[in-house]
């Protein structure tokens, strides 16, 4: 699943802020200049497969996991259909669910990440309701 230069730049995006790294730390980190991670992100450039592979660790990315949405890896290829079985560890976020949280403006993205906190809170048994609060 190939994605449009932009859409990638915004999963790039989307993931440097959740794993809460400047534009400049990832930089650092990935020893690529500030100012071509930029334009990556807003969509201007694509990157290589040497500039994916500097930043895949830094994001919390397999490098797998960034060549197949670049388009450099087909989703058929057998490490990658294999922890599509498995699925994915909480470190990492599916391509798809990148891509359509990162169309979304910041605020729906906040609201989805609260929505997804209450439900795992219920699910686990931890949610304090009205009925439930001690009187």
């Amino acid at each position: 699943m190939a994605l449009g230069i932009s859409d990638l730049g915004k999963i790039l995006k989307r993931q440097r802020i959740t794993v809460s790294l400047t534009l400049q730390e990832l930089a650092a980190t990935s020893r690529v200049s500030p100012s071509h991670l930029g334009r990556i992100e807003r969509g201007e450039r694509f990157p290589s497969a040497h500039v994916l592979r500097r930043i895949a660790k830094p994001l919390g990315f397999d490098e797998d996991e960034l060549f197949t949405l670049a388009g450099f890896l087909s989703p058929q290829t057998p490490s990658i259909a294999e922890k599509s079985q498995a699925g994915y560890s909480g470190h990492r976020l599916d391509p798809y669910v990148a891509k359509l949280l990162a169309e979304e403006p910041v605020e729906v993205q906040r609201a989805v990440i609260g929505i997804l906190t209450m439900l795992k809170s219920i699910s686990r048994g931890t949610a304090v309701t009205k009925d439930s609060s001690p009187t």
